[in-house]
């Protein structure tokens, strides 16, 4: 379980200094499907980059089991990074000079997966291996930033916005890709999005408003990715 105490965050210094996070508390459950809603400058970005160790908290704690990442040194947060998360942004981030075979090696790389290319032919790429990746279409990219996060074997996978920059049927497939993943391997997983209708995938939804959670339920009856209006 990932156990969230009091989080604050700021940004800026003096008179700009502005707190992003206010105090933000949360549990997520070992398995669950998060979705994190909010507005432009709600917070859900950056509260997404400190639980994943990508930014430092400025204060509370953020427990995985038993060790709090916020004490973590810098070494000890990188390995941490390296073999309990997965990331996948909004932005690709791929590797230009590497193809699609290279570029997801090296999150296997990571974890020592040797089967890498098995993720490779389950987002349907196979065939585009070689391919560089301004050869591809933005759904094929996200699909091969998927399978690169993944690749690493990752307890907890975090995804900012992995639609927002997709049209509405390659973003309808990648959600269900990435569910249907899930469900095989059993990771866990939060989502940051504006689409409240993606919320209506997840277990677990959280609305955060200027810096603070606002509103938190479950949802038993979880559609898929073909179910939801866009």
């Amino acid at each position: 379980m990932i156990k969230i105490e009091n989080l604050h965050k700021f940004y800026g210094t003096g008179e700009s200094r502005t707190e992003v996070l206010k105090g933000v508390s949360l549990d997520i459950q070992d398995g669950d499907f998060m979705v994190i809603l909010g507005a432009s400058g709600s917070g859900k970005s950056t509260l997404l980059n400190v639980i994943s160790g990508l930014e430092p908290a400025d204060a509370g704690t953020v427990f995985y089991n038993d060790k709090n990442i916020c004490e973590m040194k810098d070494a000890e947060i990188t390995r941490f990074r390296k073999d309990i998360i997965g990331y996948v942004f909004q932005q690709y981030f791929l590797l230009p000079n590497l193809n699609i075979d290279k570029n997801v090696k090296m999150g296997a790389d990571l974890a020592a997966n040797g089967d890498y290319r098995k993720l490779i032919e389950a987002v349907g790429l196979a065939d585009k291996v070689k391919k560089y990746p301004h050869e591809l279409s933005g759904g094929e990219q996200q699909r091969v930033s998927i399978a690169r996060a993944l690749a690493k074997r990752p307890q907890v996978l975090y995804l900012d916005e992995p639609t927002g920059a997709l049209d509405e049927a390659t973003g309808r497939m990648v959600l269900e890709l990435i569910c249907n993943l899930q469900k095989e391997i059993g990771f866990t997983m939060v989502m940051v999005t504006h689409n409240q209708n993606i919320a209506e995938m997840a277990n677990t939804v959280i609305s955060m408003n200027s810096g603070k959670l606002v509103e938190q339920y479950a949802n038993d009856n979880p559609k898929s990715a073909y179910e939801i209006a866009w």
